[in-house]
C-alpha cells in the first residue's frame, strides 16, 4: 500500500468505489491529493503525507469531549488513558453512577451500559465529557397516538403555497407561514397527519437573487421573507406601511404571477418588515415588546453572529462584494473586536436582521402549533437541507467546523450522467469530533424546534459525501467518510427528546448495508414510485403489498417529474431540450417510457380489461389510491399531484434554464380538501390508507 493510500484510509477517503451500475471505479492520485488537502491533510509529497498521518494518528489518541453509547450496550470512550481510572456519571436526572473502567485495548476504555438515555456528565480521572446515551431506535410511528389508519400527509413546497384573494394589506407574492398554517387546518380536516414542507432556511436578506432552498445561508435560522407581519403587528398598521413603502399593489401583482419572482419579492417584503421595525414597539402590543426581547435572550450569541453577518453582508453587498471571504481580513472573523465595533455602529440592523428572525420563528411556530391542534399526530416535517453556502452565515459563523474548498455531491449515475457538484459546504468529520458535535447537535434542535418530524436530504451524506474540489468537474471527487454511528445516535436521542419522526432520503448511490443500519436506528428511508421496480425482464412496478414498512412512501419528490408530468414525458421534453439526456437519445427515452407506462399500468390495475390510459391522460387518481395502498408506515402526497399537475418544483443540472424553485399553485391552501379535484384525491388516499392497516 502506497503513503497516499495509507494516508487517504487514514482520513476515510474511499480510493476504491463502486457506481450507481455496481461497477469498480478509482480514484485518480491527483483528485484523491486535492481533496485531501482540503481537509486540511497535506499529501502532495512523501514528507507532508507522513506529517499527516502522523496528526492523524495523535487525532484518533485523543479522548473527544463528546462520547456517544447506546442505552443498554457497554460505553467505550477513545483516549481516556490508563485502564484502572475511576469514573463517575453524574446523569440528567442527578442520579450518580460510579466506577473503575476497564481497558480494551489500543488506548480504549469500557465502562458498564447505562440504561438512562441523555446527555449525561462523564467524569473519568481528571476529565470530563458529555456522555450522549441514545435509545435503541429514535421516535418512530409505532409511537405515535392511535389514528384512523395509516398516518398520510402532503409535501409542499412553501414558497408555492397561495392564500385566498384579499386586499393590499394582505399582499403576499410568495407563500409564507399564514399560507402554511391554512394549508395545515385544511389537511387536517380531510384527516391528514402530516405536512412536509420545502426547507425554510436563512437566505441572503441583501441578495435575493440567492434563493435556492437548498443553498442557504444558515441552517440556524429562517427564511425571513416566509414571515407574516400581520401574525405580531394589527391590519391597520400593516397597511400603512405598505402605503408608505409603496409594496401593496406591486405585491398584489406579483402574487397572481405563475412564477415567484424572487428578488423583487423578497425586497418588497423585507423593506415592509424594515418600516414596521422603525415603528416596534409603538406600534405592537406590549406584549410583543416582551416577547421579542425573551426571543434574544434565547437566541444568545448564535443569534447575535447571525444578525451581525447580515448587516455586515449587506454593507459590502452595497459595495459589490458578496462573499465573505473577500472581505477584509477583521470581518472575516466573527470573534474579531472589529466585527464587535460594526454591530455597535450599526446597532439598529442588526437588531433589526434579529427582529425578523423572531417574526419567522412565530409564523412557523403558529403552523405547527394549529397542525397538532386540528388533530394531526405528526404536524410539520421540517426540511434539513445537506449543507450551505460557503459565503453565507452559517459558514463564516462556523469556520472551524465546515469544510474549505470541496463541495458536497453525487457521482455519476443514471438521472445524473455527469453527476453533481452543489457548490456548497459541509461540515468537516474532523472538526465534528474535535468540537464534540456542538455544531450538528445546534443545527438539529434547529430544524425540530416547531416540527413533529424532520426530513433529512441525502442522508447518505451521515456515513459519506461525494466530497468535490472547487473547479473540478463533478466525476472528479471522492467519497468521504463521517463518523456515521456517532451522527446516528445523536439523531436518534434528538428525535425520541423532541418526540419526533426523522425521515432519511437515501435516494441515489447507497453504500452497502446503509438501509438497514437507519432502520436500526428508527430513521425511515424514502421509497419513490419511479423507483420501486421489480427484478423481471422487462422491470415492473412492486405491487403495493411488497414495499418496506419501515420507509415513507411518496410518488415523486421535488427532483423528479410529477405523475402527470412522467406520463407525459413532460421530464424528457425538458431534459431534451436542454442537452441533459447523457448518452441515450430522445426517441430512445421516449420508447422506454411508453415500455415503462404499460408496466406502471399494470402494476396499478392489474386487471386486464381496464385499457392503459393515453399519454396525455395520466391516471394520477390511480396512482394516488396505488400509493395509499402500499404497507408503509407513513405516505406523503406532493401537493401538485394532488392538483394534476405535469411541471415538476426542480429539474437537477439547470440554474435558470428551468424555473426552479419558482412555480406557485393554481389554488389556494386555505381549503384544499374542499376543492375539486384536489378534496377527492386527498379522500381517495385517506380510504386507501385506513383501508391498508
Amino acid at each position: 500500500m502506497s503513503d497516499l493510500d495509507r494516508l487517504a484510509h487514514a482520513a476515510g477517503v474511499a480510493l476504491d468505489w463502486q457506481d450507481a451500475r455496481g461497477q469498480p471505479q478509482r480514484v485518480a492520485p491527483e483528485v484523491a491529493q486535492r481533496v485531501l488537502n482540503a481537509l486540511g491533510l497535506p499529501a502532495d509529497d512523501a514528507a507532508s503525507r507522513a506529517q499527516s498521518l502522523a496528526v492523524l494518528a495523535d487525532e484518533a489518541r485523543a479522548c473527544p469531549p463528546l462520547v456517544t453509547a447506546q442505552a443498554g450496550s457497554p460505553i467505550i470512550v477513545t483516549g481516556a488513558g490508563r485502564s484502572d481510572l475511576a469514573y463517575c456519571i453524574e446523569q440528567e436526572d442527578g442520579t450518580r453512577v460510579t466506577g473503575t473502567a476497564d481497558s480494551t485495548g489500543e488506548g480504549r476504555l469500557r465502562l458498564p451500559a447505562l440504561a438512562e438515555a441523555g446527555y449525561h456528565r462523564l467524569i473519568l480521572g481528571q476529565q470530563e465529557l458529555t456522555l450522549a446515551n441514545a435509545p435503541a431506535r429514535g421516535f418512530t410511528v409505532q409511537d405515535l397516538p392511535a389514528g384512523r389508519g395509516r398516518p398520510w400527509g402532503v409535501a409542499a413546497q412553501l414558497y408555492s403555497l397561495r392564500r385566498s384573494a384579499a386586499g393590499t394589506g394582505d399582499a403576499r407574492g410568495v407563500g409564507d407561514f399564514t399560507a402554511l398554517t391554512r394549508l395545515a387546518a385544511s389537511v387536517a380536516r380531510a384527516g391528514g397527519d402530516a405536512v412536509a414542507i420545502s426547507p425554510v432556511h436563512a437566505m441572503f436578506s441583501a441578495d435575493t437573487h440567492r434563493y435556492s432552498p437548498y443553498a442557504p445561508s444558515s441552517r440556524l435560522f429562517l427564511n425571513a421573507v416566509h414571515a407574516d407581519p400581520r401574525d405580531t403587528f394589527s391590519p391597520r398598521a400593516v397597511e400603512a406601511a405598505l402605503a408608505v413603502t409603496g409594496a401593496g399593489e406591486r405585491l398584489l401583482t406579483l402574487e397572481d404571477a405563475e412564477l415567484v419572482e424572487w428578488p423583487e419579492v423578497a425586497r418588497l417584503r423585507l423593506d415592509l418588515l424594515a418600516h414596521l421595525f422603525a415603528g416596534f414597539p409603538a406600534n405592537a402590543s406590549p406584549a410583543a415588546a416582551t416577547q421579542f426581547e425573551s426571543f434574544l435572550n434565547q437566541g444568545g450569541d448564535t443569534l447575535m453572529r447571525h444578525a451581525r453577518f447580515e448587516a455586515l453582508h449587506e454593507h459590502y453587498v452595497a459595495q459589490g462584494n458578496f462573499d465573505w471571504r473577500q472581505w477584509p481580513a477583521e470581518h472575516r472573523d466573527p470573534t474579531n473586536p472589529a466585527v464587535t465595533a460594526f454591530a455597535q455602529a450599526h446597532a439598529e440592523r442588526v437588531r433589526f436582521h434579529a427582529f425578523v428572525q423572531w417574526l419567522a420563528d412565530l409564523g412557523l411556530a403558529k403552523a405547527h402549533r394549529t397542525a397538532i391542534g386540528a388533530g394531526m399526530r405528526i404536524g410539520l416535517i421540517a426540511d434539513l437541507a445537506v449543507g450551505t453556502d460557503p459565503a453565507g452565515s452559517h459558514a463564516w459563523s462556523r469556520q472551524e467546523e465546515i469544510t474549505t474548498g470541496l463541495s458536497p455531491g453525487a457521482p455519476p449515475d443514471i438521472y445524473n450522467p455527469k453527476g453533481q457538484a452543489w457548490g456548497l459546504t459541509a461540515f468537516s468529520p474532523r472538526a465534528l469530533r474535535r468540537h464534540g458535535y456542538a455544531a450538528y447537535l445546534e443545527m438539529l434542535r434547529a430544524a425540530l424546534a416547531h416540527a413533529g418530524g424532520l426530513r433529512i436530504d441525502h442522508a447518505l451524506g451521515l456515513a459519506r459525501l461525494w466530497l468535490v474540489p472547487e473547479g473540478a468537474p463533478p466525476s472528479e471527487g471522492a467519497y468521504v467518510s463521517l463518523p456515521f454511528e456517532d451522527l446516528m445516535r445523536l439523531t436518534a436521542l434528538e428525535s425520541h427528546r423532541h418526540r419526533a419522526l426523522i425521515l432519511g432520503e437515501n435516494l441515489g448511490t447507497v453504500p452497502e448495508g446503509f438501509n438497514a443500519q437507519i432502520a436500526r436506528y428508527g430513521m425511515l428511508g424514502m421509497q419513490v414510485l419511479w423507483f420501486q421496480r421489480d427484478n423481471a425482464w422487462p422491470p415492473g412496478f412492486v405491487p403495493p403489498s411488497q414495499w418496506n414498512t419501515g420507509d415513507m412512501a411518496t410518488t415523486s419528490t421535488h427532483d423528479l417529474p410529477t405523475v402527470a408530468g412522467w406520463w407525459q414525458g413532460r421530464d424528457i421534453d425538458w431534459r431534451s431540450r436542454l442537452d441533459l439526456l447523457g448518452d441515450g437519445s430522445e426517441s430512445e427515452e421516449r420508447a422506454a417510457r411508453a415500455g415503462d407506462r404499460h408496466a406502471l399500468w399494470k402494476a396499478i390495475r392489474p386487471a386486464p380489461e381496464a385499457p392503459e390510459p393515453a399519454p396525455e391522460s395520466p391516471p394520477v387518481d390511480d396512482a394516488i389510491d396505488f400509493l395509499g395502498r402500499t404497507a408503509n408506515d407513513l405516505v406523503l402526497l406532493p401537493l401538485e399531484d394532488a392538483l394534476g399537475l405535469v411541471e415538476q418544483p426542480n429539474l437537477p443540472g439547470t440554474i435558470d434554464s428551468h424555473p426552479n424553485w419558482r412555480r406557485r399553485l393554481p389554488v389556494a391552501a386555505d381549503d384544499l380538501a374542499g376543492q375539486a379535484p384536489a378534496a377527492a384525491r386527498l379522500q381517495r388516499l385517506a380510504d386507501a390508507r385506513t383501508r391498508s392497516s
